[in-house]
């Protein structure tokens, strides 16, 4: 049952969602998921800030904002993606990984932890039928100008999430024949 679930994880974008929204009763579901994610040490670093209501539209704006101001050249369509994506989605979550205060293991091992907290709400995402994409713009090294962070911590970048009625591609991935090398 887990290895098909795990085949049927997809990225759902927001320009796939409609406007259903997501019960919170679900978002903490999901939440909780990620809080049983392995974690080197028990330091447990995934941290999550959840946009709803307006609180997307003014992520959207801050995104679009900060994208014309440091971008050279902005592009129009490019301006209405950051925009348009928060709204469309029914919640965005910010993913975050607080640093270690003690530094006792390597940064990548809490972005790893961080990382397998994600793929723990994108399977339970995927269990409930609720649509959702991971998506890291440059624009998040900005994110401590619109939220407050902690001291040592950084955002690692957006999950949208909304419900979807179209049917999902069939995943399609290589034989892992191929990028597997056994030694005995």
């Amino acid at each position: 049952m887990i290895f098909e679930l795990i085949k049927k994880r997809r990225s759902v974008f927001p320009a796939q969602y409609t406007n259903q929204p997501i019960d919170r009763s679900e978002i903490e579901k999901i939440l909780e998921a990620a809080n049983w994610a392995p974690t080197h040490k028990k330091t447990e670093p995934w941290r999550f800030k959840v946009f709803l209501g307006n609180s997307k539209e003014q992520l959207g704006q801050f995104l679009a904002k900060k994208y014309e101001e440091t971008e050279a050249n902005p592009k129009a369509f490019k301006v209405k993606k950051l925009l348009d994506n928060p709204s469309r989605s029914a919640a965005v979550i910010a993913i975050c990984m607080q640093r270690d205060p003690n530094e006792s293991l390597p940064e990548w091992e809490e972005i790893a932890a961080t990382s397998m907290a994600v793929q723990n709400m994108w399977l339970c995402c995927t269990e409930i039928g609720i649509g959702c994409y991971w998506s890291s713009p440059g624009l998040i090294k900005y994110m401590g100008e619109f939220i407050e962070l902690g001291k040592r911590e950084q955002c690692l970048g957006f999950l949208y999430m909304g419900h979807y009625e179209e049917e999902i591609s069939v995943g399609d991935r290589k034989p892992v024949e191929e990028k597997v090398v056994w030694f005995n």
